[in-house]
């Protein structure tokens, strides 16, 4: 496999220091909202079956909108549309503080609001995809900075919302996420973009058909979204709630935290390893990086150590930020930058759908065979799917795009 070492390139100009704030703001509000939102709940009295549809309201608002917020972006423009989705979410989150500051906000209050913010976020997901090409010459580089910033937001994320609930409040957990997504659209209106030429002479229909046609029409794209959807039913629906039973029964809540925590430094490393390796073909490469990913599952079951199991979760955040690194270039540069949103839209909600059936599999399936059991056959299909695409041949052997 042929690779080569990337050459010196001017990344941080003025739009993509914008837009990296931007997209680091954001991720930092999607980490902190589940902690704050399932610790005011608890506190409120709320059940556990009543956090889990607001967080679940969360998911399928924005698992059934995500494709339509690619058709929009396509048709009209995606800044304006994600600038929007920073301005409702920042209301959205305002709002939950207020109503915790006063009282007791109802059940339907909480529920509406999740609702809204997964319709928010389901029309700013797709434009983050189609602006890279427009604020950096590489790609590569640029989305290789941009996963060492998301994993250090998965872990400085969830660290903030629990001191700020452990040491002010709940309330003050929404301010602040409030807060960063102000910021990140204040970031993205300051942002200097080329002219956008958008082809409006197809209804929302006929848009939503076009987007349909060139996902399908890529083998190496539907190819990886049917292993993700393996993936997705039986490793990463069931990863976290399965994963925290069997690690926090081991070795305590505290453990499962640094357990997570080492993902996402694991993640940082794999995203600097990939903004320098360019491989030739790069879904190929990743591949060969998923190939780490098993040790995430393997350790949760296996339960070694403390600093053992970090590192299992760290070496496995490595090879899923270098496949996510190769993943999303090769969707932005293979992909015509007319039809990217939409195209993106479809990728995003193909891999995101399969795991709320995972997280409903994951219950009734560890009362069968047991959490342990499970977790070590969420090894093995994690194996399986790293080395499907290393023998799927359109994902193997898809070539990098010279920009």
């Amino acid at each position: 496999m042929a690779v080569s070492v990337d050459a010196p390139s001017r990344l941080w100009t003025r739009n993509f220091g914008l837009y990296f704030t931007a997209r680091t703001m954001a991720v930092l509000a999607d980490t902190m909202m589940p902690v704050a939102m399932a610790v005011a709940m608890y506190a409120l009295g709320f059940s556990v079956s009543e956090v889990g549809v607001t967080l679940g309201a969360w998911m399928g608002a924005f698992a059934l909108f995500v494709v339509f917020g690619g058709v929009f972006a396509d048709r009209f423009h995606p800044r304006p549309q994600m600038i929007g989705a920073d301005a409702l979410r920042c209301v959205i989150q305002a709002s939950l503080a207020l109503s915790l500051w006063i009282g007791h906000p109802p059940l339907w209050f909480i529920i509406g609001g999740s609702l809204l913010g997964g319709l928010a976020t389901a029309m700013f997901q797709p434009g983050l995809t189609s602006l890279v090409p427009q604020v950096s010459e590489d790609p590569q580089k640029a989305n290789g900075v941009v996963r060492v910033s998301q994993g250090l937001a998965t872990m400085a994320g969830p660290a903030i919302a629990g001191t700020l609930v452990a040491t002010v409040s709940a309330a003050s957990v929404f301010v602040v996420i409030a807060m960063t997504f102000a910021v990140s659209g204040v970031c993205l209106a300051a942002l200097r973009l080329p002219p956008f030429k958008a082809d409006r002479t197809e209804s929302t229909l006929e848009n939503l058909r076009t987007g349909w046609d060139e996902f399908r029409s890529r083998s190496w794209l539907w190819s990886v979204i049917l292993i993700w959807w393996v993936l997705g039913v039986f490793v990463w629906g069931p990863i976290t709630p399965v994963g925290a039973a069997s690690i926090i029964e081991a070795h305590g809540k505290a453990a499962f935290g640094y357990a997570e925590s080492a993902f996402g430094a694991g993640c940082v490393v794999g995203g600097l390893l990939a903004i320098r390796v360019r491989p030739a073909r790069p879904l190929f490469a990743g591949g060969i990086a998923m190939c780490l990913f098993p040790l995430m599952p393997l350790a949760a079951a296996l339960v070694p150590s403390v600093p053992v199991l970090m590192l299992g979760y760290a070496v496995s955040g490595i090879g899923w930020a270098f496949w996510g690194v190769q993943w999303a270039t090769s969707v932005q540069t293979q992909i015509p930058q007319d039809k990217l949103n939409r195209v993106a839209a479809y990728e995003i909600a193909g891999s995101i759908l399969a795991v709320p059936f995972g997280q409903a599999f994951a219950g009734p399936a560890s009362s069968l065979v047991g959490v342990r059991e499970l977790l070590l056959a969420g090894a093995v299909v994690s194996l399986g799917c790293a080395f499907a695409l290393l023998v799927v041949r359109p994902v193997r052997s898809l070539p990098r795009t010279r920009l």
